[in-house]
């Protein structure tokens, strides 16, 4: 079992299985940007090894992110090496959307119990102002077979912008209900790569909750998968909220979860530039109990709460890399 210094156990692990997206989301990134060179990406033979490693020390989930994972080949090869592993219960993908309808038969065959789906706006025009691409249809499709495929729940997860996509909370609350999914808002977080975040652009999830209690009925309900999320039914309908809040809270003292970089570093804590190097030992002959000594020591290193001594600031590495 991986335990920290304080006593949280670690059972988590999100894979950032490629830093390449196909979209290029305004709050993500502005500007050009280079991608990881292939040979620098973990394989998925790197990835398995890794995950069989830390399902021996007690790992039971895994999500699969990116970048955008659905832009690497045969992404249901790795679904099914991980979900084959002794000891994982559970995988997941988080993803724009925008190829899931044509790969979830796939997915789902391969042992994908679960999946994200990052969307920031309900308006098609805005969508394609944000992301670059007009394929708003597409991700709505994807959400629809997403849902007869069986994968429950389906979540959405939206960033909520001040003066960006703040007109539409209620929308997305209507829309939750609508069509029986999970929708996530998720506080505005700063990372590299863009200059459009600042502290006055984040919307607390106070202020979000206050907004959608002014048209529903809200009730505290279970978060199933004990994540980050403060999750709550709507009176008088299917669908289901949840909040994030990285930046108004302290969500710290739950964290059950590690990350795997696309390039094969180890990070500790989502809000720390701390990271530390396991592709050198996956490619440098280090034995599985090398490696698992190794994970062992980064979890005891895994800090108490996010932004210690106080301070909010911009992680140096892009989401794309870290994996979301």
């Amino acid at each position: 079992m991986l335990r920290d210094r304080f006593d949280r156990i670690i059972n988590y692990l999100r894979i950032s299985v490629t830093d390449r997206c196909n979209l290029r989301c305004k709050y993500c990134i502005d500007k050009d940007f280079p991608f990881i060179q292939r040979d620098e990406v973990l394989t998925y033979e790197e990835i398995i090894r890794f995950v069989r490693i830390s399902a021996r020390s007690g790992v039971k989930k895994v999500r699969l992110t990116g970048g955008e994972p659905l832009t690497r080949r045969n992404l249901p090869f790795l679904v099914t090496e991980i979900g084959e592993t002794p000891g994982i219960e559970d995988i997941s993908l988080t993803t724009n959307g925008v190829f899931l309808a044509d790969r979830i038969d796939e997915l789902t065959a391969a042992g994908l119990t679960r999946v994200n789906i990052s969307l920031d706006t309900l308006k098609p025009e805005k969508f394609a102002y944000i992301t670059g691409f007009d394929v708003f249809d597409r991700v709505m499709e994807g959400i629809e077979k997403a849902k007869h495929a069986g994968l429950d729940p389906v979540k959405i997860n939206t960033v909520i912008i001040k003066g960006f996509n703040d007109d539409e909370v209620l929308d997305f609350a209507r829309f939750a209900n609508a069509w029986e999914v999970e929708v996530r808002f998720i506080e505005f977080m700063p990372f590299s790569q863009t200059s459009l975040w600042d502290a006055t652009k984040v919307i607390t999830s106070d202020v979000l909750m206050h907004t959608i209690r002014e048209l529903y009925e809200l009730s505290p309900y279970r978060n199933a998968h004990k994540g980050p999320a403060s999750m709550f039914t709507m009176k008088g309908g299917p669908g289901k909220i949840g909040f994030i809040s990285p930046i108004s809270s302290h969500i710290c003292k739950d964290c059950n979860r590690i990350r795997l970089t696309s390039d094969g570093k180890l990070k500790p804590c989502l809000f720390s530039d701390q990271e530390y190097d396991v592709k050198a030992l996956l490619r440098g002959g280090a034995s599985d109990e090398d490696i698992a000594r190794f994970v062992a020591e980064i979890v005891h290193a895994k800090p108490e709460k996010k932004f210690e001594g106080g301070m909010i600031k911009k992680c140096q590495r892009p989401m794309r890399n870290i994996g979301g």
